[in-house]
């Protein structure tokens, strides 16, 4: 079946932000908590069982509506970011469900005060609701007392929210204007990036000179808007919580212990020079005597192929439908529920992201399809993550969404999937080798490039409780650019401004090295599955399957994999290395 190119409907959360279902929403909603509020007096430390799990059933209704009401706002928000009308409702969305979660947060400071033994006790009986509240207990040693948790969600709401807030907003209005063909085009940020790959080095160099200048004209405003996220962050998450460092913080909300993270962003420093070798040989096959840092993603054959969207969704489903077919079908419930939001549209928010509202619901996927081999790629990848959150719709509400590191299994598969189905329906080896490129830019982008942001991050979180400038942040960030890519690529000095273009910095603090670790683990599992054949299936949908009812560790300890080795973590780069090798063999 077809599928057109089209924006996403929210029907099966509501028609509108300001019709009576939404009214009824919020109505019901202050009812649920206002019943939970009375449950308070029966927490105790010998409550029953049953008792025990009366109150985690009415929170996770609680949770269930208040989750609805705020996926709306947010994917309104995403699909046109100028639209006052929903600008103003997603502040109030926000604010009203920092008030919910002040009206429930006794419970969870309740939970992670009780004692070791009767926690225990009342753990017994809760199953797949089990590790979830084992999670909530690690936050034990940095949760405050009820009145400062409530302030600090009340000031989050006109604070480092609305910051982000604005930050999206200013963003996402910015127009770039490149010289095509002798034509002026005004074009999106989406837009502007398909010219970052194309085989006219000049035009790949205006099309960065053009994105950094505008960027970099309002670098300073959107660093000090950093600078500012970045104090917030550690005087909540040093000075009041004691956490050992910033990215401690994320590292615990994924249940992945320091020294994990350490080790793997340790050994991606250790090869640069693998990604250095691979630019060589680009610049070698592209007749340059060195790349610059505007012909990292630079196609190695002089056309490069285009697919309609119908074209584009048959092959990532045809890919799904030759590994297992139940995956297939679940992509295309997205579609059949107009699910997916694939348009370029001025306004709507740039990137792409999958996001899941509740276990019973189809999740949406968000993209800008141009028809790009990476659009079908990221249109995988998205479809991906929602195969991923409907293979564990089976838990709860708290335990179907894997962790960062994990959640990116099934997306980074599902590419790797759609490059084999390209690869075999492929007969010039010129294209071929262009693939094998391709997938090895793709992995400096994922892997690498993801390594240095969160390196950067770390690096920059220091530097502004150190008292640095913007000016300061953004040559830290061009040395970082420098120390990665060595002698094989020249970095030109508008490139200091590409941290304020970043929003996972600033929306979600060291979410970046989720990237690396997921991808990493993906080229183990591919390795697998190409040895195992049908046999590995299993395991692999077992992983997907436990969403995020076990521990990381755990789920990878039970498919033979050590992440904390890390011979593990090098074993991700080899198989790098070995697409590295086999293009230098190719000449």
């Amino acid at each position: 079946m077809s599928y057109p190119q089209s924006p996403w409907s929210l029907n099966d959360l509501f028609p509108s932000h300001d019709g009576p279902e939404m009214k009824a929403a919020f109505t019901e909603l202050d009812a649920l908590v206002s019943v939970f509020e009375t449950l308070r007096p029966a927490l105790s430390a010998g409550m029953p069982i049953e008792a025990f799990m009366d109150v985690i059933h009415k929170l996770e209704a609680i949770y269930r509506l208040a989750n609805s009401i705020e996926s709306y706002a947010n994917l309104a928000f995403a699909a046109n970011t100028q639209d006052q009308g929903i600008q103003t409702f997603l502040g109030n969305v926000e604010d009203r469900m920092a008030g919910v979660q002040n009206r429930v947060l006794f419970f969870s400071l309740w939970w992670k005060g009780l004692e070791d033994d009767a926690a225990e006790r009342l753990l017994a009986g809760t199953g797949d609701y089990r590790y979830w509240l084992e999670a909530e207990r690690n936050f034990r040693p940095h949760t405050l007392s009820e009145p400062e948790e409530k302030i600090i969600n009340i000031k989050d709401v006109s604070g480092v929210k609305a910051i982000r807030n604005l930050y999206s907003t200013i963003t996402n209005r910015y127009v770039f204007k490149l010289e095509v063909d002798g034509e002026v085009k005004e074009l999106t940020r989406g837009e502007l990036m398909v010219y970052v790959r194309q085989a006219d080095p000049d035009v790949r160099a205006a099309a960065y000179r053009e994105l950094y200048r505008v960027y970099g004209d309002d670098g300073h405003l959107l660093g000090q808007m950093y600078q500012a996220l970045v104090r917030d962050w550690r005087n909540e998450n040093i000075d009041l919580r004691h956490f050992a460092s910033p990215i401690s913080v994320r590292n615990l909300i994924n249940d992945i212990p320091d020294e994990v993270v350490n080790t793997l962003l340790d050994v991606a420093e250790k090869n640069t020079v693998l990604f250095q070798r691979f630019f060589q040989l680009k610049a070698k096959l592209l007749g340059l005597p060195k790349l610059r840092r505007y012909d990292v993603y630079a196609p190695v054959a002089s056309t490069e192929k285009r697919y309609d969207f119908i074209q584009g969704t048959e092959m990532v489903l045809d890919s799904f439908k030759g590994f297992y077919p139940p995956v297939a079908e679940m992509a295309e419930r997205v579609f059949a529920q107009d699910h997916l939001d694939s348009e370029v549209r001025k306004g709507k928010m740039g990137g792409a992201f999958c996001a899941t509202v509740a276990p019973d619901l189809t999740p949406w996927v968000h993209v800008n399809y141009q028809g790009r081999p990476d659009d079908v790629s990221t249109l995988a990848h998205e479809l991906g993550h929602a195969i991923h959150s409907m293979l564990a719709a089976g838990h709860t509400l708290f335990t179907q969404h894997a962790c960062l590191p994990l959640a990116e299994t099934a997306s980074t598969f599902g590419e790797m999937l759609l490059l084999d189905r390209l690869l075999e329906s492929e007969g010039d080896a010129s294209v071929r080798r262009s693939m094998l490129f391709h997938q090895v830019d793709d992995s400096y982008a994922t892997i690498m490039r993801q390594a240095q942001f969160a390196l950067f991050e770390r690096k920059a979180h220091q530097m502004v409780l150190d008292g640095a400038s913007v000016d300061e942040l953004a040559d830290a960030y061009l040395e970082n650019l420098h120390s990665q890519f060595g002698d094989a690529v020249e970095v030109s000095d508008e490139f200091r401004w590409e941290w304020v273009s970043i929003p996972h910095i600033y929306d979600v603090p060291f979410y970046v090295y989720a990237y690396a670790f997921g991808q990493l683990l993906v080229l183990s599992l591919y390795q697998q599955f190409k040895l195992e054949g049908e046999a590995f299936k299993p395991r692999y949908l077992k992983i997907l399957a436990a969403g995020g009812s076990q521990s990381p560790e755990t789920v990878l300890t039970e498919a033979g994999i050590d992440m904390r080795s890390a011979d593990f973590w090098q074993g991700g780069f080899d198989v790098i290395k070995r697409i590295v090798e086999q293009l230098e063999a190719l000449g």
